[in-house]
Parts: structure tokens; C-alpha cells; sequence
């Protein structure tokens, strides 16, 4: 699954958003451009992301590689990589059970 089919499925699972074209849909009839929510690509956004999901997690840092390690609920998800919101994305996408490329 490419990285933006898995935004929107974090989307999803996370909040309840629908994804259209450009932008996702919130429940309550609000809405965001898909440009605000970049979890592999915005710190920011992998923390609220993981914030939201997991029940626990850890993050380390060794020289230049991250290392995530998500929990929700019985299933896990680890990444390892040099960027740091990618890492936590992918593991919280493995941890949710989707296939990452």
C-alpha cells in the first residue's frame, strides 16, 4: 500500500475521517485539506497520530536511525529508519494490521 492509501487509512482508523480528492471530511461536517495531515512526513503529525491509537509505544534514537516500537491493543508494529515520522507512521500502520510497502 502506497503512502497515501495508508494516510487515509490512518485517517480513518484514527478519527473517522473520509478521505476525498483534496481533503478529508470530518465527522460533524467539518472538514481539513489533506495537505494539514502529512504523518510520514511531519513530526508533528506522527506524534498526534500515535497519541491517538496507541495504548504504548517507544521511541528511541541511535546516531541517525529511529526506532519505533507501537502497541494497540494485542497487536504490535516496529519500524527502524532515518526519518522520524516515517518510522513512527510505519509502526503505527503495522500495528493496526495494514501492509506497508
Amino acid at each position: 500500500m502506497n503512502e497515501g492509501r495508508l494516510t487515509d487509512e490512518l485517517a480513518t482508523r484514527a478519527w473517522g475521517w473520509k478521505p476525498s480528492s483534496d481533503r478529508f471530511l470530518k465527522p460533524g461536517r467539518g472538514w481539513i485539506p489533506r495537505w494539514r495531515f502529512r504523518p510520514f512526513e511531519e513530526p508533528a503529525d506522527a506524534f498526534r497520530l500515535l497519541d491517538a491509537v496507541a495504548h504504548r509505544y517507544t521511541l528511541s534514537c541511535a546516531g541517525r536511525t529511529f526506532t519505533a516500537d507501537v502497541q494497540i491493543n494485542s497487536r504490535r508494529g516496529k519500524a527502524s529508519g532515518t526519518n522520524k515520522a516515517r518510522t513512527i507512521a510505519v509502526a503505527v500502520a503495522r500495528a493496526l494490521g495494514l501492509e506497508v510497502d
